[in-house]
Order: C-alpha cells, then structure tokens, then sequence
C-alpha cells in the first residue's frame, strides 16, 4: 500500500553509487510487502551519487532526497529518519546485501519491541578472515559493555520505533559506525531490542565502501563511546580498581 495516507512504515534505503542493484532491491521490497497490511512508503536517500542511482530511484516510483555532497552512510540515515513519514522506520542498504523478504516477520514484533535486527547468518564481504576476527571482539567488548546478547552488532538491516530514535540523533555518526550506534543507543538504554536470523547476499555490483582498517578502528571507537556516554561505569570503574590496586601495590 505504497503512498497512501496515514504511512505507517517508512522503508528508507541510503544509497551511494548503487545503480546495479537499487531497481531490483525496491522490486523486493515490494514484493515482500505485498502480503502484508501495512501502509509503507520506499524512501532513497542518496548521498551524492555519481551514477544512476537516485535517477533510477525516482523512475521506480519512490520518493528520493539527495544530498548535494557525499556525506556518509550515517549522515544518510540520520536523513532518512528525519524524513521519514511512519512511526516504524526500516532501513537496508540498497546494494541488493540484505533480504528484503524479513520485513514482513520484523514488523510483526512492533509495538511490543523498540527496534528489531536481521543478524546475518553469513559473511559474504571481502576481507572475511579479518573482518570475522575484528567483528567477534568488538561483539564480545559490546555485549560486556552493554550487559544484553547482541547476535550482529553492525547489521543494516534494522527495524525501530522513529520517535525513540529520534532522541539519539545527536550521537549517531557519519560513517559506517552509525548502525553501530543505533544498536548500542537502544540497548544501552534499556529499550527492548530484538534479532531475527536473516540470509546475507554478495553485493549485486560495484564495491563495498568498507575500509578494514579504519571502519574497524571506528566500530572500536563507537562502542567505546557509547559506553561512556551511557553506561560509563562501565568503562571507568574496572580502570578505576585497576588504577587502585597498582597505586597499593606500588605503596607496598
């Protein structure tokens, strides 16, 4: 039921340089919405795109909003929440990734969760040994930090309450780290959060944005911050018994 009022759901996808795959990812979604009751709008956020990406966008049918320079993903996002029409916002990158067929089951635990995520069941990017590696001690440090499971940290497909989100914006960040981000804000704040099992693609062209080095030291970075932003005891009283008992130690 695709632009008709009331929206309900807004599914928001922030697009760079993504002309291979943007057409049939909207064609998905569609087709999984299909079955469903809910009054939704497709809205592409391009972030400057050099290509046919928001052109194609637009002969699809959906409404688009650019952005006149290259931003980020995160500044993307935090563009589509701001205008997005449905109290429900769902987000996937539109490089055909993510499987648009788990919309329908992520919005049925809505109003009883906040924010609902596909954990991906598999790696498909370049760079996978590393990527595995840095991602399983990042996970582990969050769910320390956080106290809650967390199957996927950095998936982009997520489901969430937009009011509750939009009192996060002032943390959420440029770049990749932002579906990090988004995850710890909710966790960390004690709003309910679920993941669903979801099928993870090969990129459907063009490649992936994703740097190893940086991207993985910004994710570090993100929870860390997190952490001290909402639960800093978290951070700083294992630091402060440590720093305790070396000043004993040294006294002795």
């Amino acid at each position: 039921m695709e632009n008709q009022e009331p929206i309900e759901v807004s599914i928001v996808l922030p697009a760079y340089n993504e002309q291979e795959a943007v057409e049939r990812v909207i064609e998905d979604i569609r087709a999984a919405m299909a079955g469903t009751s809910w009054r939704y709008e497709i809205l592409l956020v391009d972030d400057c795109s050099t290509d046919s990406t928001a052109e194609k966008a637009a002969a699809a049918g959906v409404r688009v909003v650019r952005h006149r320079v290259n931003r980020g993903s995160g500044a993307a996002r935090r563009t589509g929440v701001r205008e997005a029409r449905g109290e429900i916002i769902v987000m996937l990158d539109a490089d055909g990734t993510y499987h648009a067929g788990s919309i329908p089951e992520m919005l049925t635990y809505f109003p009883d969760y906040d924010q609902v995520n596909g954990a991906r069941t598999s790696e498909q990017d370049t760079w996978k040994p590393l990527r595995f590696l840095a991602k399983w001690i990042i996970r582990r440090l969050a769910i320390y930090l956080t106290g809650q499971p967390i199957p996927d940290l950095n998936t982009g497909l997520k489901a969430f309450k937009r009011s509750v989100m939009l009192e996060y914006m002032w943390v959420l960040p440029d770049g990749f780290s932002c579906v990090t981000t988004m995850t710890l804000a909710f966790l960390a704040n004690g709003h309910p959060v679920k993941y669903i099992p979801t099928p993870y693609y090969k990129r459907a062209g063009g490649r992936s944005k994703f740097h190893p080095i940086r991207d993985t030291g910004n994710y570090l970075s993100t929870v860390v911050r997190m952490a001290t932003y909402f639960r800093p005891l978290r951070v700083y009283g294992p630091l402060s018994i440590l720093i305790l008992i070396t000043g004993v130690a040294s006294s002795i």
